[in-house]
């Protein structure tokens, strides 16, 4: 791998210049990247920047969101983040540390600087910032603070312009040296991102921390019952968006707490699902991408303690776990003590990774004899109930849903598939005859031309989607290749088009919990009950997939409208927090922002606007928590950053 500050084939002794000069420009230019740093990240509500650089006089009116002024300094600035290419890629051909985020510059091919940022042409019709500040005429007032936030994202993005090209024409002059710096190599949308990030982490850090979530409004923490005695799930479901995101004195603290104070020997009601999710989940992330051994250990212990769950006389687990005692039993809430298809059903990828790392194959034995049972016992219409008993192996009731209760199961099937070098026959079989049933039962077709997925309850359908059906979208275009060739077209469009109905939802940019598609309504929750948004990323999930499938500009430009909608309603002094109505004029916040805003959210809105070969799908899988996992190839060995212990075969 190339060493930070060279590009390969470039030594140090043909740069020209002797070791004093270097050294003194060097110091020259540390200072400037030092201001560029600071103007970017610790004055963001300065108007200082906004005089600097939108305006010549103090007279002159402002215009917040110049499309042609915006458009012309991405054509100066801007080219698609590079850093972070090649990330311990599972294929093991390369291994780059996100610490180096060593960023490497073409000195022949001048003219690539000058790309846009994103989606070619496609920038033409991406409306940054549509609101405009009234002008008056001594005192610049901005009139609202939605209108001061675009103001400085616009100074952000001229100064970053300015900032990357200077170190450009250094680096040419150099000789090649390239400037490891986070502020100069990404592009405007992902720096907003980043922006949104730290924001959300420095206020979780200073108001919360080692508790589970932060209560921005109030400015304390939450602890909640889903984990039990655990602590610190913002922490845990945040490394590795740190880590990737080039935040590494924020992953150092992240870390450090887990090593020190992450106590895995609690008592108390913890869900087996979210647990595996964030915490197993996240562990697993952070020690693939760094190859820290503690997160390692930390994760093989945790591992051990929800095998307990398991012991039932079907071998499906109940949903809540004592991780002291072990003791297990089902949510009361559930029908006769059943266990929930999405909770016992989203187990697979990381107790196949729990396998890899301990050479013990009793996890992925536990989640087959799920697989096992799951195939043996009859299915009506070809379709998954809700509700399964743990002790007779019988569906409790029949109630069918690709949200909540169902959702992440169908996801886990064809994920396995992937993340088996596409081995897994079954899982792909289980995967796309329940995608045959639910396209046969469920995808249904409202009368203003939109497709969404109902809910099934017996026999009789129920016109609603949640906003957790929204990964759909994406889940539907990562199979795409993998089914019947004739039919590939057909998913991507089935993809497309539930995508595009999720986007509907969003009609104040940010969506419901659920909306229905009876009595006169298309994509609008009807009730009060459903108007809430909690920070979900389904939505942008989908964005992010269909991105990636088909680099149709329109997910990059929806998601900018979710990443302003996000700013301009759920940004509060201390944070982001979820709102009540979606639909109301006034915003009333929920005073929460859940952990995974951090581990999902903001993630998949960084990776919809970066560059493809972050975190490429090839190599990775992201588990129901938005976690990074590696692709397990048949003959894999144990790399830098982490990569496969061993070969494996499913």
């Amino acid at each position: 791998m190339n060493k930070i500050g060279y590009l390969p084939g470039v030594s140090a002794s043909g740069m020209g210049l002797r070791l004093s000069q270097k050294f003194v420009f060097l110091l020259f230019l540390s200072g400037l990247v030092t201001l560029c740093f600071g103007a970017l990240f610790f004055l963001p509500d300065s108007v200082r920047l906004k005089r600097i650089f939108l305006s010549k006089t103090e007279s002159q009116p402002v215009t917040v969101g110049s499309d042609n002024d915006l458009r012309d300094h991405l054509k100066k600035g801007a080219k698609d983040m590079e850093h972070l290419r090649g990330i311990t890629s599972a294929k093991g051909e390369t291994s780059t540390k996100l610490k180096s985020l060593s960023r490497k510059p073409s000195i022949t091919n001048e003219a690539k600087a000058d790309e846009k940022v994103v989606g070619g042409e496609a920038l033409e019709d991406l409306t940054m910032s549509r609101s405009k500040t009234e002008s008056s005429s001594k005192d610049e007032k901005v009139t609202s603070s939605s209108n001061q936030r675009q103001i400085n994202n616009l100074s952000l993005t001229l100064l970053q312009a300015t900032c990357f090209q200077f170190l450009k024409g250094c680096c040419c002059e150099l000789g090649g040296f390239a400037i490891s710096l986070v502020t100069c190599i990404l592009n405007p949308l992902t720096i907003s991102v980043f922006q949104m990030m730290k924001f959300a982490w420095d206020n979780y850090k200073s108001f919360a921390w080692g508790k589970n979530e932060l209560r921005p409004l109030t400015k304390n923490g939450h602890i909640g019952n889903m984990f039990g005695g655990l602590r610190g799930a913002s922490i845990v479901d945040s490394l590795d968006t740190l880590y990737i995101m080039g935040l590494i004195d924020e992953y150092n603290d992240a870390k450090e707490w887990v090593e020190t104070s992450l106590d895995l020997n609690s008592n108390g009601e913890a869900s087996l699902f979210e647990v595996n999710i964030r915490y197993v989940g996240g562990l697993l992330s952070a020690y693939y991408l760094t190859g820290e051994e503690m997160f390692k250990r930390k994760v093989l212990e945790l591992g051990e303690k929800l095998l307990p769950a398991f012991n039932t006389p079907t071998g499906i687990p109940r949903g809540v776990i004592n991780l002291g005692s072990g003791t297990s039993w089902s949510w009361g809430w559930a029908s006769a003590g059943s266990s929930i298809l999405a909770e016992f059903g989203t187990l697979h990828l990381e107790f196949v990774h729990l396998s890899e790392l301990s050479n013990n194959p009793i996890y992925t034995e536990k989640v087959m004899n799920i697989r096992r049972l799951l195939n043996k016992i009859e299915k009506p219409h070809g379709l998954y109930p809700n509700f399964l008993s743990p002790v007779s192996g019988n569906w409790v009731q029949h109630h069918v849903s690709i949200g909540g209760l169902g959702d992440s199961f169908y996801e886990y099937l064809i994920k396995s598939y992937l993340m088996s070098d596409k081995t897994d026959e079954e899982a792909k079989n289980m995967y796309y005859s329940a995608l045959e049933a639910i396209e046969a039962n469920l995808v249904q077709k409202s009368p203003g031309g939109l497709t969404y997925m109902a809910e099934w309850r017996g026999g009789i359908l129920d016109h609603k989607m949640g906003h957790l059906a929204c990964f759909s979208g994406g889940m539907v275009g990562i199979g795409a290749d993998d089914g019947a060739p004739e039919k590939r077209q057909h998913f991507l469009d089935l993809a497309a088009e539930i995508t595009h109905t999720c986007h509907e939802s969003y009609t104040t940019k940010l969506g419901p919990e659920a909306f229905r598609f009876d009595g006169g309504a298309e994509a609008t929750a009807t009730r009060l009950s459903d108007r809430y948004y909690i920070l979900r990323p389904e939505v942008i999930e989908s964005y992010m997939y269909m991105w990636r499938l088909t680099h149709d500009p329109k997910y990059r430009e929806w998601g900018w409208e979710a990443v302003e909608a996000l700013e301009q309603h759920c940004r509060v002094e201390a944070g982001f927090s979820g709102i009540r109505d979606v639909y109301a004029q006034t915003v009333s916040h929920d005073n929460m922002q859940q952990s995974f805003f951090l581990s999902e959210t903001l993630k998949y809105l960084y990776l919809l606007f970066s560059d493809d070969d972050l975190l490429p799908l090839e190599d990775w899988v992201f588990n129901t928590e938005a976690h990074p996992l590696p692709v397990i190839r048949k003959s894999c060995l144990h790399g830098e950053g982490g990569t496969h212990d061993k070969t494996t075969s499913e």
